[in-house]
């Protein structure tokens, strides 16, 4: 891969607290345009990984090129390159959305007609455009998030870092959230999100890192992580009027290993002997059988258990 099509591109890079190696020797690549997760365990290193892409510390070891620039010698430019939304983030109560948004567009230089013009369109894909007026304070979990995420775009940066976006959200926050993501994806943001679940990013994330005592254990595509881990790629099926014998008819097409229904559900849990075959191919075999299919999709347990078996046991020091 070219380094033009990098938005992120990590080499041997270590940081040490006093006694404590944060990253050891780590090393990945992020392209451009991608929706990128960067999932580890707690402690694994990602906000550390963060903060030095983000220019907020300064490499000790190794190398870090966000478009090309260098985090050593080119930190303006990255500055006003990217977007950063930390886990922990403070936020001036007592203003309004729209005074806090607009004060942070004044620090980016912008003048007030390109504020007032940038606000309105960060609140309108946020889907906050109701809430300008009212207090930071009066805002929920969720809502404070948002306008954090509004905050983040309002210098439209072209690489967004967000560690933990979804943390402390109930399950619909949760899913907007995810729906304003793939939309800024769609209007050609490259987004990197740091978590340690990796199930919540799976469906969102083309691409992933995995990370674990600051070392990577896997960098690729999310479709590729299935055949890091051990067993059969699993698959979940989903019918409508399955006759009796549906789970042999399941049985007997090439490449699977075993079907099984599940209990009180029109679902069939389907394990491939091929690792390799795609879902394409799976899905035409089972079209063929003339049953309606109203589901089709990788078993998430399946990823998750790939997830277990790249990271290792134990607390995070």
């Amino acid at each position: 891969m070219s380094d033009s099509q990098l938005a992120i591109e990590v080499q041997n890079l270590s940081h040490t607290f006093k006694q404590h190696r944060a990253l050891v020797d780590m090393s990945f690549q992020v392209e451009k345009g991608s929706l990128h997760g960067f999932v580890g365990p707690n402690g694994a290193g990602k906000t550390t990984t963060l903060k030095l892409i983000c220019t907020l510390l300064k490499p000790q070891s190794g190398l870090v090129r966000v478009f090309g620039n260098s985090i050593r010698a080119d930190v303006k430019a990255i500055r006003r390159s990217i977007g950063f939304m930390p886990d922990h983030f403070s936020m001036y109560r007592q203003m309004t959305v729209f005074e806090y948004l607009d004060f942070f567009g004044a620090a980016y230089g912008l003048s007030q007609t390109d504020r007032d013009r940038v606000i309105t369109d960060v609140l309108s894909l946020t889907d906050m455009d109701g809430r300008r007026e009212d207090l930071v304070s009066s805002l929920s979990r969720g809502m404070q998030q948002r306008v954090s995420l509004a905050r983040v775009l309002v210098n439209d940066p072209d690489l967004l870092l967000l560690d933990e976006p979804a943390s402390g959200l109930d399950p619909r926050a949760r899913i907007e959230l995810m729906e304003i993501l793939q939309e800024l994806r769609k209007l050609g943001k490259t987004i990197f999100i740091s978590s340690h679940i990796l199930s919540e990013l799976a469906e969102l994330c083309d691409s992933v890192t995995i990370v674990d005592r600051g070392t990577v254990k896997y960098c690729g595509s999310m479709d590729g992580l299935l055949v890091q881990g051990e067993g059969p790629k699993v698959w979940r099926l989903r019918v409508e009027n399955a006759p009796a014998d549906f789970t042999d008819q399941l049985s007997a097409i090439e490449g699977v290993e075993s079907a099984e229904p599940v209990e009180g559900r029109p679902e069939f849990i389907v394990r491939c002997e091929d690792e390799t075959l795609d879902s394409n191919t799976l899905l035409g075999r089972l079209l063929s059988l003339g049953i309606p299919i109203i589901g089709f999709n990788e078993d998430r347990k399946h990823l998750n258990q790939a997830f277990m078996d790249l990271t290792s046991r134990g607390v995070r020091t």
